[in-house]
């Protein structure tokens, strides 16, 4: 369950009732672009101000006894989601829900994405991710895939080292990359595959 907005508190509070019962986590998700109107006046959008939003949350629900959340402060600027979360995690030790929000296309959301979940990755910030591309969930779950392995976090399937084209690139060192690429999905063993052009 994820609660964004605490509009009406008696139904908010059987969410968290039932959440106890049955023993669910709630993600608490903050996202930049639908901040409180106080804090937006008081800080701007930037991580200052969802960062507040956020600990406002988190103290509604510990107020109510409850304390399995998950946090996400989800921005479209990559800048401003790093900040929010290295900021949080500063105040809370509550689990972190990585991501960019409304990131884009499979193109430039997969590199947004894998900036901003992979810079956080690797200052030990986050304990899950979601990428949200403009585009099929599976081109997601791979670009998510990519991350974790970059970074050594995860080890599953083929990875393909293949250099840039250069002046000593001999053959069609695109097309033979993107076949071997194709041929090579179903390996998943951690294994290394280098395509070289020159020779």
């Amino acid at each position: 369950t994820s609660v964004q907005h605490i509009h009406q508190i008696p139904q908010v509070k059987e969410i968290i009732e039932a959440a106890k019962q049955y023993q669910k986590p709630i993600r608490i998700g903050i996202n930049s672009g639908s901040l409180e109107k106080d804090l937006i006046e008081k800080y701007g959008v930037n991580e200052l101000s969802m960062v507040e939003s956020c600990l406002r949350y988190i103290k509604f629900f510990e107020a109510n006894d409850f304390y399995d959340i998950v946090l996400s402060l989800k921005s479209s600027d990559v800048t401003t989601t790093i900040k929010a979360y290295q900021l949080i995690s500063k105040k809370t030790d509550y689990p972190l829900h990585l991501g960019v929000t409304e990131a884009g296309t499979r193109f430039s959301g997969t590199i947004k994405s894998s900036v901003g979940i992979g810079s956080l990755l690797s200052q030990g910030i986050g304990d899950t991710i979601r990428v949200s591309l403009t585009d099929n969930p599976i081109e997601e779950v791979k670009a998510g895939f990519e991350i974790l392995k970059s970074l050594d976090l995860r080890k599953f399937g083929r990875e393909i080292i293949s250099c840039p084209t250069c002046g000593r690139t001999k053959v069609n060192l695109i097309e033979i990359a993107k076949e071997i690429e194709e041929k090579r999905k179903h390996i998943k063993k951690p294994i290394k595959i280098a395509v070289m052009g020159c020779t």
